[in-house]
């Protein structure tokens, strides 16, 4: 599971077509998670860019990955993400 995205780095620099992955999610008790979120020029280059986001977790909903993604994508920086 992973998001594709063009995004602008820090430098300016737009990269069509990155893929962006949720590569560590960790559980906050029984109500939150927490997790870094990496975007690759593509798959086998290292990430141009880490950042960490947090979310509720419903323990009865989805597996706390796919609630990452799905927080993701209600944000308005991953608003035009498309699944890959």
């Amino acid at each position: 599971m992973a998001l594709q995205l063009t995004k602008t780095t820090k430098s300016g620099i737009e990269v069509k077509s990155a893929y962006i992955r949720v590569d560590h999610l960790s559980l906050n008790g029984k109500e939150n998670i927490t997790f870094k979120v990496n975007s690759y020029k593509n798959k086998e280059l290292p990430a141009f860019e880490e950042n960490f986001y947090g979310c509720p977790y419903d323990i009865n909903g989805e597996n706390p990955i796919k609630q990452a993604y799905e927080h993701l994508k209600t944000l308005p920086e991953f608003s035009d993400a498309t699944d890959c």
